[in-house]
């Protein structure tokens, strides 16, 4: 059964009765449990971005890989790292700082012409955290692409049939965080042969209330 826009209010107005304040921004999380879905299937075992429709919040790193103009761009447009041609290379040979990199950063944007170089020196640890860059041409707009990016979440199945995200912070406008949710939701559904049949429930929950069930 599709999820109405009703329901999310009425689990929104449940979640902010429910929770505790802390001395901190809690963050809103989705929970979303998938049924009858095959995970010996690779289809099935999914690892996507979802760019949502408002700011979760949360301080999201970019890092941006990329020489000449797109590099230089890149630093005035604020990336929170730019690295370059050379220093690929160099990250190649230490796979303690490539894995320093991946855990720093949640998300990555090459110049499309380095990604046959990415995937030589440091592909190998990002693929399987489902952080290989974003691929862009050398003209691309990059504060837009930044500025998208800063939106995104991640979504990942691998042996448990579930899809847990951040879709905002409790002090949020219930309607953007629920522009969030409908928008992860809608990505869920276009995956699977069975759209919003694939999915069994869907959760919301601060980051240390009680999970609120939605349907």
């Amino acid at each position: 059964m599709p999820v109405t826009k009703d329901s999310l209010l009425k689990a929104m107005e449940e979640l902010k009765k429910t929770s505790v304040k802390r001395n901190f921004k809690q963050a809103v999380e989705l929970i979303v449990k998938l049924r009858d879905v095959d995970l010996k299937k690779s289809e099935s075992r999914i690892s996507e971005q979802v760019e949502m429709p408002n700011n979760m919040g949360k301080p999201v790193k970019v890092c941006v890989i990329a020489s000449g103009d797109l590099g230089v761009r890149a630093k005035k447009a604020g990336a929170d790292l730019v690295i370059g041609r050379e220093e690929l290379d160099k990250l190649g040979k230490d796979k303690k700082a490539i894995r320093k990199l991946s855990r720093e950063f949640d998300y990555f944007v090459a110049e499309a012409p380095l990604m046959p170089v990415i995937g030589k020196t440091i592909g190998s640890k990002l693929g399987p955290k489902g952080k290989m860059p974003t691929p862009v041409p050398p003209s691309a707009p990059i504060e837009d692409v930044l500025e998208r990016h800063r939106r995104m979440v991640r979504l990942r199945v691998r042996d448990q049939p579930v899809i847990q995200c951040r879709v905002g912070i409790e002090d949020m406008p219930d309607e953007k965080i629920i522009e969030n949710i409908q928008a992860v939701i809608t990505k869920i559904e276009g995956k699977f042969e069975r759209g919003s049949k694939n999915i069994g429930s869907i959760i919301l929950k601060t980051s240390m209330g009680p999970p609120i069930k939605v349907m």
